[in-house]
């Protein structure tokens, strides 16, 4: 029988790598973090394969790729302060944590807070810090931010959040319509900001008052 560890492993390889992934620490994190832990005991036999999986309540644990594809894009050095928006199962929020020097996350729906603050505690992380809210607004208290990371599409790129980055820092939010988005990388600097759009992508909704309205 194949164990856990080994299909984390032939994700990895299978998913990520051959795909293009090619930052060390990122791969490095998804190879240690047990993403079967995030999800409910009823889908767990399928945690590693190539997809999405509902955690109830509308919303989804992303692919893995896309998880790998999005941190690889915030460049993580291992100090920076990250803010993720929607944390939805906690599997990105974990490899965030493995990452980077803190990481604040905001979650709008209560059940999926309290089930991923659990989890990582569990799992010993101590550099997070989990807030309940509409993650549209952000957390300005918080920031500025290297780096911010948005698991939820938006109609558009945010200034609100941009305002909350560094000069030098990076957003990665999808961006387009309620049911297809384009995966865009946002970097602040003193003149604005620089776009640089990337792969197509379908993310749950981004519900807020600076996101979309209502489900």
């Amino acid at each position: 029988m194949v164990s856990r560890e080994e299909k984390r492993l032939h994700m990895v390889s299978s998913q990520l790598v051959k795909r293009g992934i090619k930052d060390e620490r990122v791969l490095e994190a998804m190879r240690k973090v047990p993403r079967h832990l995030f999800v409910s005991e009823s889908v767990r036999e399928y945690a590693y394969r190539d997809g999405p999986l509902s955690i109830g309540e509308g919303q989804t644990i992303s692919q893995p790729y896309m998880v790998a594809f999005m941190t690889e894009c915030l460049n993580l050095r291992g100090d920076e302060t990250v803010l993720e928006i929607g944390t939805g199962s906690g599997y990105q929020t974990a490899i965030l944590a493995e990452l980077a020097g803190a990481v604040y996350t905001i979650e709008r729906i209560a059940v999926l807070s309290e089930k991923a603050q659990k989890v990582l505690c569990q799992a010993g992380y101590n550099n997070i810090q989990f807030k309940l809210g509409d993650g549209t607004y952000g957390c300005s208290e918080k920031g500025p931010f290297d780096g911010i990371i948005v698991t939820a599409g938006a109609p558009e790129i945010s200034q609100v959040l941009v305002d909350q980055l560094k000069d030098g820092g990076r957003m990665v939010i999808p961006v387009g319509t309620r049911y297809s988005q384009s995966l865009c990388r946002v970097t602040r600097n003193k003149g604005g900001i620089v776009k640089e759009e990337s792969i197509l992508c379908v993310f749950v909704p981004l519900i807020g008052d600076h996101g979309w309205k209502n489900n």
